[in-house]
């Protein structure tokens, strides 16, 4: 377990596990989720990669501050993590929320970034989205997040997942969620406040660049992920067939096939042109 301060004083708690000698691979988690997000990646990831998994700011053991969050700091609390933990630079892998983060590292700090793993992610508002996510932080803030997760369910499980565990993921959703009413209403906003002109940036992005989507994904659909894909200049695109939004643990062994694949071929390539650590 450790932390560090991000430049307006939040405290950000990370974890750093798997290969000593890897190649770090920075971990970023989407809407309400801490770090756990990527248990079911932990082992595959963690053989031959140095992963640092952080808890984005009002989640998990990090801070919770009160008020307004934002995207761009928020990335910069990942890009703290990544240097507390020794390293100037990593494969950067991102999901949902995390993975627009990612964009904006890639796009505003791309000396940090070895490769981009973008997973269940956008890079623009849409209007049903939009109304959804209000309708998202609203519902936390009136009636609590348990509400909120036992309620939502289908946007972020499979259909026949949610058939066969419904009862399972309607307790456990809201346990899974470590996250405080104003904190993921904060986290909301975050989204909702990010500037669609970002897409046109992405085609500055200059490193190894893997897209993933799941075919059943309802919330953030193929078309997104098919965007970002034709934005980033020679971008791969992968479509998990099954996958939700959650695919990263519905469909782990598909998932963590394809991105390791992806930072194999991402490593071999890169490895002349960029540092390891920077500090011990």
């Amino acid at each position: 377990m450790a932390f560090t301060r991000s430049a307006d004083g939040t405290r950000i708690h990370f974890e750093v596990f798997g290969r000593r000698d890897g190649e770090p691979l920075l971990m970023i988690q989407g809407l309400g989720a801490d770090s756990r997000g990527w248990i079911l990646q932990r082992r595959a990831m963690g053989a031959r990669y140095r992963c640092i998994a952080l808890d984005n700011r009002g989640v998990g053991r990090s801070d919770k501050p009160e008020g307004s969050y934002d995207l761009e700091t928020m990335a910069t609390d990942a890009i703290a993590c990544l240097r507390a933990a020794g390293f100037d630079s990593a494969h950067v892998m991102g999901a949902s929320m995390g993975g627009v983060i990612a964009q904006i590292i890639g796009v505003r700090h791309p000396e940090h970034v070895r490769s981009l793993v973008l997973a269940c992610t956008a890079c623009r508002h849409l209007p049903w989205r939009r109304k959804l996510l209000h309708s998202w932080a609203d519902l936390a803030l009136a009636e609590g997040i348990g509400s909120f997760a036992s309620e939502n369910m289908r946007w972020l499980i499979g259909s026949r997942s949610l058939r066969r565990f419904a009862l399972p993921f309607r307790l456990l959703g809201p346990l899974a969620l470590n996250v405080p009413d104003h904190a993921f209403a904060g986290q909301v906003h975050a989204i909702l406040a990010m500037d669609d002109a970002l897409r046109l940036e992405l085609a500055s992005i200059a490193v190894p660049t893997l897209v993933l989507v799941g075919s059943q994904d309802i919330l953030t659909p193929r078309g997104d992920s098919e965007e970002i894909a034709e934005l980033i200049p020679d971008a791969e695109l992968a479509v998990v067939w099954g996958g939700a939004h959650g695919f990263m643990f519905e469909n782990a062994r598909t998932f963590n096939q394809i991105v390791r694949r992806f930072l194999l071929t991402a490593e071999a390539d890169g490895h002349e042109r960029l540092p390891h650590l920077v500090r011990g």
